[in-house]
């Protein structure tokens, strides 16, 4: 893998595939992947910036497994998402009680390309992101 971000969909799926296929090579830990969110309008502080609530925008993988963070309304839209995905199911929700919203593993058993098609939809719809928002891979 030489490359570690992309804003483009076509690249970034890409970019997801790649990653995947890395991450199963080396075969440990979790791929991360994180959105940024600093050339988007808002200043963190405005409820309506896409990092308000829970920090960052963020998806890992690991074995058949997609974890991400979100509200309960980002819930609500992920859970539209995964519909269009039928071989995507959440598998847990887990509500820890020092943190807002829940966090959501999702099983994933499917080939790197749809898992590319399924991430990027939850970038795009579940953290609301606009069409050209750039994603890094930041763990690998």
């Amino acid at each position: 893998m030489t490359r570690f971000d992309a804003a483009e969909a076509t690249d970034r799926r890409k970019l997801y595939v790649d990653a995947i296929t890395a991450h199963r090579e080396r075969g440990r830990g979790f791929l991360t992947l994180e959105a940024d969110t600093t050339d988007l309008e808002g200043d963190g502080d405005d409820a309506e910036s896409p990092d308000s609530k829970l920090g960052v925008p963020w998806i890992q993988f690991a074995d058949g497994t997609i974890n991400v963070d979100c509200t309960d309304d980002e819930l609500d839209t992920l859970k539209s998402v995964l519909g269009e995905f039928p071989a995507f199911k959440i598998d847990e929700i887990n509500r820890p009680e020092d943190a807002e919203g829940a966090n959501v593993r999702v099983s994933a058993k499917a080939d790197p390309n749809r898992i590319a098609q399924c991430l990027d939809a939850i970038f795009q719809r579940v953290y609301e992101l606009p069409e050209d928002v750039r994603v890094w891979v930041v763990d690998l």
